[in-house]
C-alpha cells in the first residue's frame, strides 16, 4: 500500500487498499491503525481534505473499526484523570 505523506495533527502518513477497502493510517506516537470497510469516496474526501485530521477524527476514527498493526500499545488510562482532568 502506498503512503501518503501528512502532517495534521496527530496523523504522518495515510494509505488506502480500494480492493480491500482498508484505510491505514500512522500517527505521530510510531502507531500504525487500519480501517476496514471504508469506502473510496470517503478516502477521496480525507486524502484532499484541507484539515486532514479533523475529517479522520469526524468521518473515520468513530465510525470504522480500528485495529493497530505496529507501533506502541495505547497508555493505561489513569482512572484519576476522570476526576482531575
Amino acid at each position: 500500500m502506498e503512503m501518503k505523506k501528512i502532517n495534521s495533527g496527530k496523523l504522518r502518513a495515510a494509505g488506502y487498499d480500494a480492493r480491500l477497502k482498508i484505510l491505514r493510517v500512522e500517527l505521530d506516537n510510531g502507531s500504525t491503525l487500519e480501517h476496514g470497510g471504508v469506502s473510496e469516496d470517503i478516502w477521496r474526501r480525507f486524502s484532499a481534505s484541507g484539515s486532514a485530521w479533523s475529517f479522520y477524527r469526524d468521518n473515520i476514527e468513530e465510525e470504522f473499526a480500528a485495529k493497530r498493526v505496529s507501533g506502541k500499545p495505547a497508555a493505561a488510562k489513569n482512572p484519576l484523570d476522570d476526576l482531575f482532568g
